[in-house]
């Protein structure tokens, strides 16, 4: 694990988020409908984005994530669920979390862009 950049990190970590927003439904008890349907549809999508990223680094794919993250971060409003607690927060969360790693990672591409290929 020596040679895991950081940026791997950053993947690690939006893995572990989108099954968390997965499975953030069943655990909170959301109503069944857009709020969890949101959740499953928005988990799922992070999660593969970082398995991709994983396992061959794209500069798309922390875009895509960026999006994804940013949809999750406004989605309470614009599909009108602001009104759950859990929901909203839960969302705000993690959007804004996924968001910042892509962030992060984008940042770090066009810092040190050898290392991203090197040691991923």
């Amino acid at each position: 694990m020596e040679n895991w950049s950081n940026a791997k990190w950053c993947d690690v970590a939006n893995l572990v988020l989108g099954a968390f927003l997965f499975f953030t439904p069943w655990m909170f008890g959301f109503d069944a409908g857009k709020v969890s349907q949101n959740a499953h549809i928005s988990g799922l999508v992070i999660a593969v984005l970082a398995i991709a990223a994983l396992a061959a680094f794209a500069v798309w794919e922390e875009w895509l994530n960026l999006i994804v993250g940013l949809w999750v971060l406004v989605s309470p409003w614009v599909l009108g669920f602001q009104g759950t607690t859990n929901a909203l927060t839960i969302h705000v969360v993690v959007g804004i979390a996924v968001a910042v790693l892509a962030v992060i990672e984008l940042w770090m591409m066009q810092q040190l862009p050898w290392r991203l290929t090197t040691h991923r």
